[in-house]
């Protein structure tokens, strides 16, 4: 219908006439409360933002004297942060004259990629930017678990029991110890 007549129509009932596909041929318009379904769309896209994942890069640094201890620690932090379904960008940082052995920071990145190789993907090789190297990091995507279910709050089995329906035994309640005089002095004086 043209425009002008459904323009007409809109307005008899009190709603709104929205063009829905202005690509189209010819345009789609609709008649509707403009207001309730724009609210509806911000609505939908917003569930759709909560159950997206955000990825965030987590940084590692790394020294070319590092101790095989302190490797160990860091590898066990970018372990975690892989399993988190987080990226990992491992850096080396050099010092001074320490640039002259650059190959020793290129090894400290291989071996974290070549420890890592269940769980991680080298997105970026080793690479010098300046006074430092950077290797990136990105998890597996077989590898990355869901996040574990909050347990609900309602009904709690007990570590021994073997049904897990029946709710727990309630705790005895504590036992108070009677207060002797000297006791309620020094309380009182503290609140003081």
């Amino acid at each position: 219908m043209p425009p002008a007549q459904a323009l007409s129509i809109a307005e008899e009932k009190g709603l709104d006439l929205v063009e829905i596909a202005a690509t189209a041929t010819p345009p789609v318009c609709r008649i509707m409360n403009s207001g309730k379904y724009f609210y509806q769309q911000a609505k939908r896209e917003s569930e759709a933002r909560k159950h997206q994942r955000h990825i965030q890069v987590k940084e590692v640094k790394f020294r070319p004297k590092i101790d095989e201890h302190d490797f160990q620690f860091k590898k066990r932090n970018v372990e975690r942060f892989l399993n988190d379904g987080n990226k990992v960008k491992s850096t080396v940082i050099f010092r001074g004259r320490e640039m002259v052995h650059n190959e020793i920071g290129r090894r400290i990145l291989n071996r974290l990629a070549a420890e890592l190789t269940e769980t991680a993907l080298i997105e970026v090789p080793p690479r010098q930017e300046g006074m430092t190297m950077v290797q990136i990091l990105s998890p597996k995507k077989e590898h990355t678990p869901p996040k574990p279910a909050k347990p609900s709050k309602g009904k709690k089995a007990a570590a021994g029991d073997g049904d897990a329906g029946a709710p727990a035994a309630p705790k005895p309640p504590k036992e108070k110890k009677p207060r002797t005089p000297a006791v309620a002095a020094a309380e009182s004086e503290k609140k003081q």
